[in-house]
């Protein structure tokens, strides 16, 4: 045993791949600045993080043996993956891992906008309420509307297959790289104007390369139709969220859903709080039991790199 790579776990796994990994190395579950991740971390081969693990020179110099550092998830934002490479070692991702989660959780957030729902549950209502909210209220028909799609990677993708083959929407996005080839569902370029002044849902699946915080500011929400509605659940830094709450408050956007935060989690005075049509959710959108398995595998590459073998999931170069 006392041969077995050492290997930090910090922010939690599904049990299936944490067991795995416990029976081809000592695996030790702890968070940055606990007494317990100090300790082992000169004597680290891997790092397993998440989201809210920051893997930067500083935390690099601490660790002289490590050989790769893994993400279970898609963002890898929060890990200098030159810095980890020019120290010989390796990065690993889930790239596919989340992909349906998250574009499945996008339309429900969009269904959610767009239909009242008018749910009852402690008390039916009495038959004049019954008959007043089924006469008045009214949404709208995803096979009749625009969905624009800002970022066409995997997640973007999935929304946009869901939306045009699913409902018959008309999809169109903004990407900055072609990937006409990628598409099995009819979708147009356009440019990122054109998206927020013609779509009726604008969903955001960006990344966070450099300048793309606030990316989506005032200047791209003032494009917006005042009956179109905002979701994001890429990353809380690419949008500018006082500008959404301003947009909102003054009806000049019909609503918005967002899932992501930066801070995260955000601060007591979040701008979008107690706002009519907003949908506020903890950072769920991939947190289905398959997603979260899938990345937890992340764990299958991380042993592959201790052996000396190609990883099936590196990090773009």
């Amino acid at each position: 045993m006392s041969n077995l790579p050492i290997i930090i776990v910090t922010e939690g796994s599904d049990p299936a791949p944490l067991a795995w990994l416990r029976e081809r190395a000592k695996v030790i579950e702890a968070g940055p600045g606990s007494p317990e991740f100090d300790a082992a971390l000169p004597e680290a081969a891997a790092l397993v993080v998440r989201t809210y693990t920051r893997v930067n020179p500083e935390l690099l110099a601490r660790c002289p043996r490590l050989k790769v550092v893994a993400r279970g998830g898609v963002g890898l934002e929060n890990i200098d993956v030159p810095a980890c490479r020019a120290r010989g070692g390796e990065v690993v991702f889930t790239p596919d891992a989340n992909t349906l989660a998250v574009g499945d959780f996008v339309i429900g957030y969009a269904l959610q906008l767009l239909r009242p729902w008018a749910f009852f549950k402690e008390r039916v209502y009495d038959p004049k309420e019954f008959k007043r909210i089924r006469d008045t209220q009214r949404g709208s028909q995803l096979n009749e509307l625009t969905i624009g799609i800002l970022g066409m990677g995997r997640v973007g993708r999935r929304v946009g297959r869901i939306a045009a083959n699913g409902f018959g929407m008309r999809v169109i996005y903004n990407d900055l790289v072609d990937v006409r080839d990628r598409l099995d569902f009819p979708a147009e370029s356009v440019g990122k104007d054109t998206l927020f002044s013609t779509a009726d849902i604008v969903s955001l699946h960006v990344d966070m390369k450099a300048g793309n915080e606030n990316l989506v500011g005032a200047p791209l929400l003032s494009l917006m139709k005042p009956t179109a509605i905002l979701i994001n659940t890429s990353r809380g830094e690419v949008l500018d969220d006082d500008a959404l709450a301003d947009a909102i408050r003054h009806k000049r956007i019909a609503g918005a859903a967002i899932d992501v935060f930066d801070p995260e989690p955000p601060k007591a005075g979040y701008p979008l709080l107690g706002l009519d049509n907003v949908l506020l959710t903890p950072h769920m959108a991939a947190r289905t039991r398959t997603a979260i398995e899938n990345m937890s595998w992340v764990v299958r590459d991380v042993i592959e790199v201790l052996a000396g073998r190609q990883p099936r999931y590196p990090a773009p170069r």
